[in-house]
């Protein structure tokens, strides 16, 4: 557990989420390795490090938590393919923060690849699956959940059904289209981009700002618009996203949140695209 970073009377604190390792070509599609990996470690056989940090939003009157981490549900074989790193374990991280799984109101997820909503549905100590967080509302574009429901060829390798099944007739979904205020500061809009149902979440509190991309700028070395993952199914939208939200950001002075970056996890830049301060 990191931070907190504080935004007014908002306080953020990434959680471990689990650890793995992803081939670094993947995570930077066309971008030359000779490139960009003067800016991030890689293996002699072309595997980057990577972390799934969800994000606690503390605010004076609830918790809301954005994403979910990989969750304790990965087979041994899936461990070995992603070269699982660290366990999951979030409900021990809420506890040392003096939390339970009980006490989180909305859980908002970019997108429901995996390693961001593999923490939403959990397996208990006899193995039986359970809504992670049983009282919260989990907070998720139309347009995503029907992808979830209905993957093609490609999502369905990242779309797995043991992450959203007991979401589906559950009280705890809570599907949104566009933009929309979760609770006052805390905004969730959609992009687009890397999933055709992704979204972004902004957070403010007394002029202090924060903006969470999701998959649209996993690390703060893919903040070059033009820097997009193989994963992303819609590249050009990415570009045209990130171009929106780093104007935007600087235009406010705000933060942008990193959920799989192990060396930052958030980051102002200046125009020029320089990392000017960094929280860690």
């Amino acid at each position: 557990m990191r931070g907190p970073l504080s935004l007014g009377k908002f306080k953020l604190y990434w959680l471990k989420g689990g650890a793995f390792e992803l081939d670094g070509g993947a995570m930077f599609g066309v971008v030359p390795k000779a490139l960009w990996s003067k800016k991030y470690p890689v293996t002699e056989d072309n595997y980057i490090p990577m972390v799934t940090w969800p994000i606690l939003i503390k605010t004076p009157e609830t918790l809301i938590l954005l994403e979910t981490g990989l969750g304790n549900k990965l087979t041994e074989k899936q461990k070995q393919i992603y070269r699982v790193k660290e366990e999951w374990n979030i409900p021990s991280e809420l506890n040392k923060l003096g939390f339970s799984r009980n006490d989180i109101e909305y859980v908002i997820l970019t997108h429901f690849d995996f390693d961001h909503s593999g923490g939403a549905i959990m397996r208990d100590e006899e193995g039986h699956l359970e809504i992670t967080f049983p009282l919260a509302k989990y907070v998720i574009q139309t347009r995503e959940w029907h992808d979830v429901l209905n993957p093609n060829r490609r999502s369905i390798n990242t779309y797995w059904a043991v992450n959203n099944e007991k979401l589906r007739d559950s009280k705890n979904l809570m599907l949104i289209e566009g933009e929309k205020e979760i609770i006052p500061g805390i905004k969730a809009v959609f992009s687009g981009g890397h999933n055709g149902g992704h979204q972004i979440v902004i957070i403010e509190s007394e002029s202090e700002m924060a903006i969470h991309l999701g998959d649209l700028m996993p690390m703060h070395s893919h903040y070059n618009p033009l820097w997009v993952m193989a994963y992303d199914n819609f590249p050009m939208e990415s570009i045209k996203q990130k171009e929106k939200w780093e104007d935007f950001a600087q235009k406010h002075n705000a933060w942008l949140t990193f959920y799989h970056d192990p060396f930052v996890l958030a980051g102002k830049f200046n125009e020029k695209g320089e990392l000017l301060e960094k929280f860690y």
